[in-house]
Order: C-alpha cells, then structure tokens, then sequence
C-alpha cells in the first residue's frame, strides 16, 4: 500500500495529471485533497459523519469520516444510508422521465389531465414541464401546516391560485415538483413509493436505495442530528417522499452518477428519461434548468457554483427565459444538486464530457456554499 506522502499545494496539479494512470502519488493527493477540504468542515460545523464518493473514468473512491450514530459509535462506511433532501428530485424526474419515454405522459400535459380532482382548478392551465421546474405560477417551497398532509394535500391544490402567470416565475417549491412526481407515478398506475422502489430503482441498479428503509437494512442508516445537535430523522408530510424522501449511500449515488453519465449502458426507456432530465428548458442567473438537474457551462468559477446554490435562489422568485426549442445536454456542463433535510446534507455534483463526479453525504445539514466548496476543490483536481 502506498504511504502519504508530504506534497505541498502546488504539487496538486501535477499529481491530478497521474491520477489516471493510477499511481500511488495521484491517489495520496486525491486523499489529501478531500482530507484538507472536509476535516476543518466536520470541525466547525460539528458534523458527526461524512462520506465522499469520487467517480474518475469509470472507477470510484471511497473517503469515509467520522460516525453513523453518536450512540452506537458504528463508523461512516459507503454503504452507510443517509437522507439526501432534494436530491430525490433528480430520481422523481427521472421516474417522470420514464413515464414519459413509456407513453404515459408528455410534459406538456396540463396537470389536471393526470388526477380527476384538479379538474376546475389553476391546473387545468398548469403542465407537467412547469411543475416539474417550479415554473407553476408561485407555489411555495413547503406546505402551509394546515395542508402537510396526505389527506389534506389535494384540498390545498384545488383551491390554489396562482401569483405569477404560470411559466413566468421560478420559485423553487416542494409542492410543485412533488406533485409532478405524484402525478408521473399515477401515469404508472402505482402510488409513488412503488413505482419508485419496484420499477425506477432497479432498472438504475441501485440496490441500497430506499424511500423506506426496511428493517433488515435499519444498521445502515445514520443518525441525523440538527442544529442542536438532536438526533433527528425525516418526518412523514405531504408530498415528502417525492421531494426530498430517498434514503442512499455514496456506493449507490456513486453508480447514479455514472449512470447518468453513461445512460447508454441502460434500457431505452431509461436512456430517454436521463436525456429529458439533462435537457436544458430555461436560463435564470447563469444556470440552465434540467429535470430535477440544474447545469452550468464547465469550467466554472467557484463563486458562480456558490451563487447558483445559494438561499436567494432557494426563496426567491426569479423570472426565466425560456428555451425555444429546449436545449439538448451541452458538451460541456457540470450537472448538479443540494439536497437537506433538517438533519442532513447532500451534494451531487458530475461533469460527463471529463466522466468526472463527486458525492458528498452527511449526517448534519451545513450550508451549501462548504458542499460546493468541497465538491469545487475535488473536481478542479480532476477535471485538468
């Protein structure tokens, strides 16, 4: 086994060019590369466990830190579950992707074609596409309390109406891409978790990935913990397991990743629905928004990636500009996500022209700018 070497910062580049040979140098540098970026990350955010996957052509690393369960003491390991918010948006588009590629539905459906109840309401003038890019017309980024409910959900929708005219305003919202994941498993004929956990997640061979965790697996999921420092997991809401509900690990998300950068070992309906998900519908601040994804032009400036991921975007309505036609995945694009939940965080970032990727899961939610921050200073190496 190769020993760590002490190389200084300016070594870094000339290491990334031997990474892909496989050499003991290129492989310490990537260690120290990750461990200088997330170790003073777990410290000052008191983040208990981290795990970070690194695809690079085809091979993935594994650098695991800290703890799964403060009590229990069992160490973070690839498989180790942890909760990714709304990364599960990328898999919910993805799942209306294959609809669509199935013959079940076409974005450009009004909503109300899809579920009887809509009838008469703002969704008779609503598509999929605008759902499923928070382009409704205003829809906010959770539910009202009185309406976090499955059985109170619909209710809410019926009577909805919309600030903005539809496919004017992005405002980034829960309610809307999860009602477009409600609808797209309807299509299917199947309620979502099963048409997620039977018919999406094993055609994408993603065999630790779960909505529910079932109980042989429960040793695998982390412990969350909040600001505080409270154990914490997801509670049930309306809509939950469609927008922010997939338990994974960085060994599965890994796979995702390469999957999505090489559709092309899948079966057609899924190498559709990947497409559809990487297709550029409008521009807002720099950022081209997919399905689920959102991409930027690679290489990009730390800050731009930071901006593109930050609160404003997340909060506030911002006018779009559309796509005509919708844009095919660019040569060169670096896709991405955030995803938390009030006792994780999630990064996903890839660049498929590079076959370049990171994965970043932890079981504290810590701002976005240190996910991007990290995820930045792994892929400059990679990606020269």
């Amino acid at each position: 086994m190769c020993e760590r070497s002490h190389l200084n910062v300016r070594s870094f580049l000339f290491s990334a060019l031997l990474f892909a040979s496989g050499t003991c140098m290129a492989n310490t540098d990537l260690r120290k590369v990750v461990d200088n970026s997330v170790e003073p990350l777990m410290q000052q955010h008191g983040i208990a466990g981290l795990s970070v996957a690194v695809v690079n052509k085809g091979k993935v690393q594994y650098f695991n830190y800290g703890i799964a369960n403060k009590d229990t003491q069992q160490p973070v390991t690839q498989d180790t579950l942890f909760e990714i918010g709304s990364v599960s948006k990328t898999f919910t588009a993805t799942l209306g992707g294959y609809a669509q590629a199935s013959g079940k539905l076409k974005l450009s459906d009004n909503a109300s074609q899809h579920l009887a109840a809509l009838k008469g309401s703002a969704f008779d003038r609503i598509s999929l596409l605008q759902l499923a890019t928070y382009t409704p017309g205003g829809l906010p980024l959770q539910f009202p309390d009185a309406a976090d409910s499955a059985g109170t959900m619909l209710g809410y929708f019926q009577q909805w109406k919309p600030a903005y005219a539809p496919g004017a305003q992005r405002l980034y919202s829960n309610p809307s891409i999860g009602l477009f994941g409600y609808l797209s498993a309807q299509s299917l004929g199947e309620p979502f978790n099963v048409a997620m956990e039977k018919i999406l997640l094993p055609q994408l061979g993603l065999k630790n990935t779960y909505v529910s965790v079932p109980p042989d697996k429960a040793n695998l999921y982390a412990q969350g913990y909040d600001k505080d420092q409270k154990p914490v997991h997801v509670g049930p809401g309306a809509l939950d397991s469609e927008a922010y509900g997939i338990k994974t690990s960085t060994q599965d998300l890994a796979h995702y990743v390469r999957v999505n950068m090489h559709p092309q070992t899948l079966g057609k309906p899924l190498q559709q629905a990947i497409a559809t998900t990487h297709t550029g519908y409008y521009t807002v601040n720099g950022m081209t928004q997919g399905l689920g994804w959102e991409y930027y032009p690679y290489p990009i400036k730390l800050q731009a990636l930071i901006d593109g991921n930050s609160t404003s975007m997340a909060m506030e309505p911002h006018k779009v500009n559309w796509l005509s036609p919708a844009q095919a995945p660019p040569t060169n694009a670096l896709y991405n996500k955030t995803g938390s939940t009030r006792g994780f965080g999630a990064y996903v970032a890839y660049v498929p022209s590079k076959d370049v990727g990171v994965v970043i899961l932890a079981n504290k939610n810590y701002p976005n700018a240190e996910r991007v921050k990290v995820a930045h200073a792994i892929l400059s190496v990679l990606g020269n």
